[in-house]
């Protein structure tokens, strides 16, 4: 059922302004609509709209809650690493047709990178399978 979930809000985009409240979710994990408001950066939306875009949130799956009273306690149903190797993947499939080769020619070219760049990258790679 939660595999089938995660494919589920696989699928699907965030809007910019859904994507700006999901980062605030990720980084308090749980939290009321008051924290979530907190974590956003100036000029913060007006707290409706945060509440809006969370029950917009809600019907897409990408967050569930749980409800204290009057209150709802929110939290993701979906980790910003898995959502965001979904968004990358789907830029690769996109525009790179689903080419790792391609996709990392354009993002060295556009960045600048070298090889000597390209190799500091293999090593901090090797670095973490190892640990």
């Amino acid at each position: 059922m939660i595999r089938r979930h995660k494919l589920e809000c696989m699928k699907k985009e965030l809007t910019k302004a859904e994507e700006q409240i999901m980062q605030a979710i990720w980084k308090v994990e749980k939290g009321f609509a008051k924290d979530i408001l907190a974590e956003l950066d100036d000029p913060k939306p007006a707290y409706n709209t945060v509440l809006t875009v969370i029950r917009v949130l809600v019907q897409k799956g990408f967050v569930k809650f749980k409800t204290y009273g009057k209150s709802n306690e929110y939290y993701p149903t979906i980790s910003k690493e898995t959502y965001s190797l979904q968004r990358v993947q789907a830029l690769k499939k996109r525009f790179f047709n689903n080419s790792n080769a391609q996709f990392l020619s354009f993002f060295m070219k556009e960045n600048k990178l070298d090889l000597n760049d390209l190799n500091d990258m293999l090593l901090e790679l090797n670095e973490d399978d190892n640990d």
